[in-house]
This record gives structure tokens, sequence and C-alpha cells, in this order.
């Protein structure tokens, strides 16, 4: 449990006992920082509220480093502190205290499991990243990748969310238990359609056609929005939050002020009223969702990319380049085009300035190294469908081609350990990156690779633009 460590007025985070089992069970798998940074405090907004007939269970699919994360927070149980840091530098401490079971790593997830197929259940809600969904340019899984085959084939420890939600789900057939909610809040885009179809083509290759019926009649993945920048906690913040709250808390976590979280109405169970706490209910969040990847996302990438090069350590360092410049044009064109070949019609000057100005704080302290993490997936899913929106108006994207091109020398950087921090992406494990750069080419083979740009890396107007664009990038702007 989180303790006091002065006699001084300050914050105690200690809880005796955790709630018991209510009728209404809102799991979450994936222990990230973002869901303890945004979900997580809304649930907790709400049970201040006295709102408290919801039980929130945390699990985590692998065995990674988050089990420690896991174990510490059961140890405390379930509480932690979040740092909330205003564009002023303001710091606000709330206790957040809303999660009532804390599920550590098992062999086969089967205390998670046997809470997801709970008759009480009526939210299972997940965060694993983008890369963690397997999908292809076409939106099915990638049957073919070894996570997937393993789970496929129920080979040992699962790897992945499908194989966990298999689980669960057959359970819950078999026990006729009522209909649940799975709820994406990744950052993919159609994030509820795309993980369904993801989920659908799982199900589909293990043959369980029973399933597949009982999924289409009691479940439902409603699309959503989820924003706020939710930076590495480091020693600092730690330091910062004991020596401000005189409490020792082995898992605090920090975050910009600004959050906002949409939904779509279709929930298939029952919900916690969510709107009591700023959460917005829509019919459609796809206008929201495009807006905020094309924008936030994909400019935060490049800002990535482009900040590694001149080797800075935190994002708003970035901004003092002419990076700005692109990013400003890349919204007042590429991505404006883009949206409104999809019929969405949004101000986005306004909508970059306000991103931009997130971006710009010097107190959220967020990394190059944790935003530039996973790169090829953020590039497919954030930048090159902005791209294909473009040359399919038969305009030239040149301002998104530049965050392409940084992301070109970006890659011959960490080919030739030249980053300034170790770059994580799982996807290096599918993609030889090594076999571009060694190429007698390096430019074209990675403009025509299509494990990094899919179909596009066969559209010729895509890929010699792109190539000029390399060329004639300006590594000193």
């Amino acid at each position: 449990m989180i303790k006091k460590t002065s006699t001084e007025e300050g914050v105690n985070l200690s809880r005796q006992s955790t709630n018991p089992i209510s009728e209404n069970i809102w799991l979450h798998l994936g222990a990230s920082a973002f869901f303890r940074a945004h979900q997580a405090y809304y649930l907790n907004q709400l049970k201040q509220k006295g709102n408290d007939n919801w039980h929130v269970s945390l699990a985590n699919i692998r065995n990674s480093s988050s089990q420690e994360t896991l174990k510490k927070l059961q140890q405390q149980n379930g509480a932690y502190t979040l740092e909330i840091i205003s564009p002023s530098g303001d710091f606000n401490y709330q206790t957040i205290e809303c999660l009532d079971q804390i599920l550590l790593w098992d062999h086969k997830l089967q205390s998670t499991v046997d809470v997801g197929a709970n008759p009480n259940t009526k939210i299972i809600s997940f965060t694993v990243t983008e890369g963690g969904y397997f999908l292809k340019e076409d939106n099915h899984l990638d049957l073919e990748h070894p996570a997937i085959q393993n789970d496929l084939l129920a080979n040992g420890e699962i790897q992945t969310l499908y194989g966990v939600l298999y689980d669960i789900l057959d359970l819950r057939m078999k026990q006729q238990s009522p209909p649940v909610t799975l709820l994406c809040c990744d950052n993919l885009r159609s994030n509820g359609d795309s993980f369904a179809k993801g989920l659908h083509d799982f199900v589909e290759a293990k043959g369980n056609t029973a399933l597949l019926t009982w999924i289409e009649q009691f479940t439902s993945s409603p699309n959503s929005m989820v924003d706020r920048i939710t930076p590495k906690v480091n020693e600092k913040s730690i330091a910062r939050v004991q020596a401000q709250q005189h409490i020792s808390d082995a898992v605090p976590i920090s975050c910009e002020h600004y959050t906002r979280w949409v939904l779509e109405k279709d929930f298939v169970s029952d919900r916690p009223d969510l709107a009591k706490v700023g959460v917005e209910f829509v019919d459609d969040v796809v206008p929201y969702e495009e807006a905020k990847i094309r924008l936030l996302n994909a400019s935060h990438s490049g800002l990535a990319w482009f900040g590694a090069l001149h080797e800075h350590i935190f994002i708003h360092e970035t901004l003092a380049h002419s990076i700005c410049n692109t990013l400003t044009h890349y919204a007042k064109y590429d991505v404006k085009t883009a949206l409104e070949s999809h019929k969405i019609y949004i101000n986005t000057d306004v909508e970059c300035k306000t991103i931009l100005d997130r971006f710009s704080s010097p107190y959220v302290k967020d990394t190059v190294a944790r935003v530039a993490s996973d790169s090829i997936s953020k590039l497919r899913g954030f930048i090159l469908p902005t791209i294909k929106d473009c040359l399919a108006q038969n305009k030239i994207p040149e301002h998104a081609l530049k965050l392409v091109a940084s992301y070109f020398y970006f890659l011959k950087r960490y080919h030739q350990d030249q980053l300034p921090f170790e770059y994580l992406d799982s996807a290096l494990n599918d993609i030889p990156i090594t076999q571009v750069f060694q190429d007698s080419d390096p430019v074209f083979a990675f403009a025509t690779h299509i494990g990094l740009f899919g179909s596009l890396a066969e559209d010729k107007t895509f890929y010699t633009t792109l190539i000029e664009t390399i060329h004639s990038f300006d590594l000193v702007e």
C-alpha cells in the first residue's frame, strides 16, 4: 500500500482493501501508462462523483516489464498518483483509486480469462499499441505472423489480444453469458471495426463457426477516439511526487492537462455514465478519429524522427526547427485534402496550432525515444492514408512525403547505430531494414519496400516523388 512519508499535510493514497466484486465488471487488458492516465482517470472521476457500482480489473497479456508495474500496483491496492501538468507548468496531483483488482500474469492467463468470462463482466477494453493488432494493409489479420500462429495453435504462452479474447469469449459462449462490449482504446483507424475484423479472422482460422455466430450476436466493438499525451515516467517525476505529496508511490504517472475521449454509442451491454465526467458519446466517431490520427499522431511521429536526427531528448526541443513549417503546411494542404475527400470538414489550421501548442510545453518532458517507438506501424497507420488520399485526388502530398523522408534518415541512423537512444519497434523483427541500407540504392530500396508501404510501393508517382524528396531533404533545417 502507498504510505505517507511525512506527517505534513499531503495526499494519503492508502486503501485498506479493494472493493468487493459488483454486478458490473470492467476488465482492461494492457497495463499501459496511457490507460492509467486516460481511461482510469475518467473512471476515477466518476467514482469520486459517487458512482461506485463498477468494479475495475486490470491485467496484462504478456509477461513483459508491465508485470513489475502490476506487482507494485497490487502492493498499493491498485492506488497510484496521477501528476497532471498544465501548459503553464503547474502540477496537480490526483489519487487514482478506481482499480479494484490487479491480475498478475500466469502461464495460461487463467485468472484473466476467469474474470473476462464472469457473467458480470460487461466491458472488456484494451490498449496493446497499434502493432498489437497484426493487421495487414487490407485490414485483415496477418495469419502468418509467428505470434498469431502461436495463438492459433495454442502453442505455449498466449502472445496476442486475440488469443486471450478467444479463450474468454469461447467460455462465455459455453456458459451462456450475457452480451459484452469489446472496447479498443488504441490509435487505430476505425479502431473498433478494425479490431473486430481481426478477431473475426482469428476465430475463423480456428474453425469455430459457433463462436463466430455468438460474437456477432453477443458482442459489439464501438469505435473510439482517445487523446492525452502521457510521457514516460522518470526518476525526476517520481521524486517530484514524493516531495510534493509526501508519499512513497512506486508507480506514479504523469500526463498533460488536455484530455479527450469520444465513444460511439454502440454498447451491447451496460456502461458507466461516463458522460457525467466529460466523455463524449456520438453516433459516428470517424470525423474525430481521422482528424486526431492524421494531425496529432502523424505530427508527433514526424517530430520524433526529426528530433532524433538533431539528437534532441524531448519533443518540445524539436519545435525550434523549421519542421514546424512542414507540419503547418502538412495540415493546411495534405490533411485538408485527404479529409475533404472523405467529406470531413474541419479547420486544420486551428487544429494544427492547438496541437503544436501542446507539443511545445517544456514541462511535460515527452521524450523523442518514447514517441519514436513502434514507428513502422505509426507510419502505416498515421501518415500513409493521407498520402494515398492525396494521390487519389491527383495531388502530390509534398509535406507528408517530407515526414516520410525524415523517417528514411532516422532508419539510416538506426542502421549505423547512431541514434541517441535505443529504438524499440516490434515490427523490425519482420522487416529487415539492414537489407535496405546494404542495397546498392538504399533510397530506391526504401521507397519501394512493400513491407513498409504496401501497395504504395508499386505506385510510380509515390516512389518517384518520395525518392526526390529524400534526395532534397535538408538535414540541417
